[in-house]
């Protein structure tokens, strides 16, 4: 299984209404960040359903990596993400104190 992209290194508070059904984006592709907008068709991810009881305010995953998927659960505080090539400020000779 492929691994989801990190959309966010943070919860994405959102607020829901009563009643209305909601589909949180697993794959972390999509545009219509914390809802799925269809890109995962090409993925093994699947959308999580999610329907609101009441109006309520809701701290969903932005990493992708809870363990309580659609909920933040703070994961993402343990992330640790790997430099990309010209990250490094050593490179540009600029002293870190």
């Amino acid at each position: 299984m492929n691994k989801p992209v990190i959309s966010d290194n943070s919860p994405i508070k959102v607020t829901l209404g009563k009643d209305k059904k909601y589909f949180f984006c697993a794959c972390g592709r999509s545009g219509n960040q914390p809802f799925c907008d269809g890109s995962h068709k090409e993925t093994d991810f699947e959308p999580v359903k999610y329907v609101a009881e009441e109006k309520v305010m809701v701290a969903f995953c932005g990493c992708k990596q809870s363990k309580h998927p659609p909920y933040c659960d703070d994961t993402h505080i343990a992330i640790v993400e790997e430099p990309k090539e010209g990250d490094d400020p050593f490179e540009s000779g600029e002293r870190i104190i």
